[in-house]
């Protein structure tokens, strides 16, 4: 299944993304985790295309083919981040959508989806998929974290980047061949001297150090009124069982409106590339925009 490559300028700063099932009209929001691109959504937007939904993967800024901020330390924020997604979903027309986040990509869509960031965001995310990400990580994590993403490697060879990608997102999963590839290809870019490093700006590790509580975000989480699906690498050392057990107590998962899964066999995160996972979220979608959609509404185009 084919895909389109697009820029829009969101915030005043361009921002790439891919959009699968550009003719369907129902819209999913699928958002990478910290250190990634939006091509990590390849299979679910896949998937989900072939459900009749219409997948818009953006690359956050400073990743991938997106700009990189020119004021990073205001800007690598869950805030801008928010603004630019409320950018976004204004500048593609976009009125209400389903969104799937991993890691940042879920706390991205949890500062949407309440609204505090972003007003105009409100009542806009139908559902919304946490791929091992809660409104508290754990500490050990974090500081792993910004130890390898501030300072990201280079090598001589795409060979080597691969086997250090296996490496490090070994906790994905598992991975074909073919997909660790593609993941390593879309995820590189060359230094002046020639060597590969990952496809990202190191400065985007300031959200760390300029802002280091900027992901306890049990505030915007209390807020949050739509149904959420969490889940959680049985094996993460970011998203811990506690956390997951207050979402269950507080804000909506007080309402009734929050399921968690555990997802065997992973850490952080679940790369979503399997029929088990992909299946589990597009059924979750596809329940909740029933549910959201009167009787008789026209759902593609």
């Amino acid at each position: 299944m084919s895909f389109t490559s697009n820029y829009i300028t969101c915030a005043g700063r361009e921002i790439h993304y891919t959009e699968w099932g550009a003719a369907n009209a129902r819209t999913v929001i699928a958002w990478h985790g910290l250190a990634r691109t939006g091509r990590d959504m390849d299979e679910l937007a896949e998937w989900l295309v072939g459900r009749g939904f219409r997948v818009i993967c953006p690359d956050t800024l400073g990743r991938g083919f997106s700009q990189w901020s020119p004021d990073p330390g205001k800007e690598y924020t869950l805030a801008f981040y928010a603004r630019l997604a409320a950018d976004l979903l204004d500048g593609l027309g976009l009125d209400r959508v389903h969104w799937v986040g991993t890691s940042m990509g879920g706390a991205i869509g949890t500062v949407c989806a309440a609204g505090l960031y972003e007003p105009r965001l409100k009542g806009r995310i139908l559902s919304l998929v946490l791929n091992d990400n809660a409104p508290r990580l754990a500490e050990p994590a974090l500081a792993r974290i910004r130890a390898y993403a501030g300072n990201p490697p280079a090598f001589g060879s795409m060979q080597e980047l691969e086997a250090f990608f296996r490496q490090v997102y070994k906790p994905f999963g598992w991975l074909s061949d073919a997909q660790w590839r593609r993941l390593a290809e879309t995820s590189t870019r060359r230094l002046p001297d020639g060597r590969v490093t990952p496809h990202y700006d190191p400065a985007m590790v300031r959200q760390f150090t300029d802002h280091p509580n900027d992901y306890e975000t049990w505030q915007h989480y209390d807020e949050v009124r739509c149904p959420i699906l969490v889940l959680r690498g049985v094996e993460s050392d970011l998203v811990l069982k506690d956390a997951t057990d207050e979402m269950m107590t507080r804000g909506p998962g007080a309402l009734g409106l929050v399921r968690v899964v555990e997802i065997e066999g992973c850490g952080h995160a679940p790369a979503l590339n399997v029929p088990d996972q992909l299946g589990l979220v597009a059924g979750f979608i596809e329940q909740h925009d029933a549910v959201a959609r009167p009787a008789g509404a026209k759902v593609t185009s």
